[in-house]
């Protein structure tokens, strides 16, 4: 029979996560947000990484405040993701992806200069183009869910 463990050094050698979150921005037309980052080659919803303690919700207001300069309250979650380790990211990772909502035409975009090239309204299969493929499964699930419902997308082997 295995032996207790206090809390303490219970919860300590428990696995842990990264936790990402982005958020599914569209125009009017149903046109997606995606913003291309400065270190990485393709485009990708804006968001990021979580802080330490951060809530998922507020994590994702914060990183689409800061690369985008829009003021959002984060609608439903739409997909849940998660990734194996693989290359340099040595931990799993869940990706959440929220409903941002609907952005008036007229609405300023300023970027996030030292991290962001820049922005675009695409249609999602155009989107889909300028993404990672895995990226991009995550939008159009995230396109389907605020249609149809909640998505979660099974392990994908390059995270």
């Amino acid at each position: 029979m295995g032996e207790w463990l206090p809390a303490e050094q219970w919860y300590a050698s428990l696995p842990t996560v990264l936790v990402a979150t982005g958020a599914l921005l569209t125009d009017p037309d149903g046109r997606v947000l995606v913003v291309k980052p400065n270190y990485r080659p393709h485009w990708s919803f804006p968001g990021g990484v979580l802080e330490d303690s951060e809530a998922p919700h507020q994590g994702c207001a914060r990183e689409v405040l800061e690369e985008i300069g829009l003021k959002i309250d984060p609608g439903p979650l739409l997909v849940t993701a998660w990734a194996a380790p693989a290359g340099d990211r040595r931990r799993s990772a869940m990706y959440l992806v929220f409903d941002g909502g609907t952005v008036p035409a007229d609405t300023p975009i300023v970027l996030q200069e030292d991290e962001i090239d820049d922005y675009a309204f695409l249609p999602p299969d155009t989107a889909a183009g300028r993404m990672a493929p895995v990226v991009a499964e995550r939008m159009r699930a995230a396109v389907h869910a605020r249609r149809a419902g909640h998505v979660y997308l099974p392990a994908h082997p390059s995270g």
